[in-house]
């Protein structure tokens, strides 16, 4: 009888020490899920960070300046891909491993993150990480109150919506990896090499992040359109969002079925990719440092993938500062957008842009209210775009003041990596690697600040939302 107490007893203290963790995180995490996702991505920044910065992670098996490690640890939770070191000489096998790991983590997203640790601690779904992951597919769930328009993916079916984002991940990842991998061989590419370079591109391609394993960057690949291509449909695939994936596995046969978040991101995105792609051949048909010196079909092709990456995939087969004046400008418009919301992509996102433009229609217009596709979005959506937009380009102006008034760099350049990394995009002018650390810990700031996101942190920084039972009168200030 003693013996059947004391194995009753063990499985109690067990449970009690694994209730007691499970009771901890979830206190926690109550007053504020975007709170408990913030705290969950600033602990990976500074775990990495301490694993950037041991000896084992360099490749000359010596400590990495504080400033550097936290860069890199930002740069990767964040899958911005700027760097203040040679991403592909410094780090030894084991610092390229927690670079693969961490684009993969980041590239997750950080209330989906967040939920699936709760998965992991409860091992079950409950209501409050549905909660998470549902506000990370659309960030007014964020809010205390009802959401009146239609979800991108219902609550119930979040649970779904993660073993998605999971399964899409690796399966997209593996099908861009098996498209370089022959391709790396044939360019006479060593066995080893070609397996772990394939592997290695194809996360940055779908976490948008644009790290890259060799020295000389793209050039070995620049006019192997084959390669270039996978790199463009693993960005492009990782920047629509996991809530279009998400449509598309249910779905892809029947558009119509499809929600006006799926419809507006689609249309949105393509928009832009031709719009660039344009712009780019206008604007750079005549500079010898870029496309001058291209025939048609490769200006078509090349000004299509920087059109590509300026919005958020990070790779390049051009010197970037060599870019006309004008052509810089449209990169900065181009990475401020960013990708879809829930993606790989940063930005502001392109249903952000949607909704800002359909506001504008319909005020042209005289309508009451913003229509798309037969379906009408309610005018709270409008004031979280603008809010978005505005702490975007506060947290760019700022970051870009102080950026300019460290370095006295001109102001094009200082723009275009200062938006490149609220962003999360990547590309560079070579600015950011010849920064001071103190410009360090601005840029990693304004990569922090890019990938959280703005409703998630203004969500997090107000615990609760007071509801006010009473209406002031109403004055209408001039505006315009």
């Amino acid at each position: 009888m003693r013996a059947q107490g004391l194995q009753a007893r063990a499985p109690h203290r067990a449970m009690s020490w694994y209730g007691r963790v499970r009771d901890a995180i979830d206190g926690l995490a109550r007053s504020s899920p975007a709170r408990f996702a913030i705290l969950v991505f600033t602990a990976l920044i500074l775990l990495f960070t301490l694993l950037f910065s041991l000896p084992i992670s360099s490749a000359t098996r010596t400590v990495t300046n504080l400033h550097d490690a936290l860069f890199t640890a930002v740069s990767v939770i964040c899958v911005t891909g700027l760097s203040t070191v040679d991403m592909a000489t410094h780090w030894s096998g084991f610092g390229n491993s927690l670079v693969f790991i961490g684009v993969n983590i980041g590239g997750i997203g950080v209330l989906t993150l967040a939920s699936i640790l709760g998965m992991a601690i409860s091992r079950r779904l409950g209501l409050r990480a549905r909660l998470m992951a549902a506000s990370d597919t659309n960030p007014s769930r964020i809010h205390v109150g009802p959401v009146n328009e239609g979800q991108a993916v219902r609550l119930g079916e979040v649970g779904n919506l993660l073993l998605t984002v999971i399964v899409s991940a690796l399966a997209i990842e593996a099908i861009v990896a098996a498209m370089l991998f022959p391709r790396m061989l044939i360019d006479g590419v060593a066995l080893g090499d070609a397996l772990w370079h394939s592997v290695y591109y194809s996360a940055m391609a779908f976490t948008n992040t644009g790290f890259n394993p060799n020295a000389q960057g793209l050039t070995p690949f620049e006019n192997d359109y084959w390669f270039l291509g996978a790199l463009m449909i693993g960005v492009f695939l990782g920047s629509l969002g996991f809530p279009v994936i998400y449509a598309f596995a249910r779905g892809w046969r029947n558009p119509r079925r499809w929600s006006v978040h799926v419809k507006l991101t689609l249309l949105t995105t393509l928009l832009l990719m031709v719009a660039g792609m344009v712009l780019y051949i206008i604007l750079e048909f005549d500079n010898p440092e870029t496309f001058g010196d291209l025939d048609a079909s490769d200006t078509v092709f090349q000004s299509l993938f920087l059109s590509v990456m300026t919005r958020s995939g990070g790779f390049s087969t051009i010197d970037v500062s060599e870019l006309h004046g004008s052509s810089l400008l449209v990169s900065d418009m181009l990475m401020f957008i960013g990708g879809g919301s829930a993606s790989t992509g940063g930005g502001i996102k392109v249903t952000t842009l949607a909704v800002l433009f359909l506001a504008a229609f319909a005020e042209a217009r005289g309508k009451v209210s913003m229509e798309a596709f037969g379906r009408r979005i309610p005018r709270d959506i409008l004031r979280l775009a603008v809010s978005v937009v505005l702490w975007g380009a506060t947290t760019v102006a700022v970051a870009s003041i102080l950026i300019l008034q460290i370095t006295h760099a001109p102001l094009d350049h200082v723009l275009f990596d200062v938006i490149s990394a609220f962003a999360t995009c990547g590309l560079s002018t070579g600015l950011t690697q010849d920064l001071p650390p103190s410009g360090v810990i601005i840029m990693a700031a304004t990569m922090f600040m890019g990938r959280v996101g703005t409703v998630t942190l203004a969500a997090a920084l107000a615990a609760s939302t007071s509801r006010q039972l009473f209406k002031r009168p109403e004055e209408r200030p001039i505006v315009g």
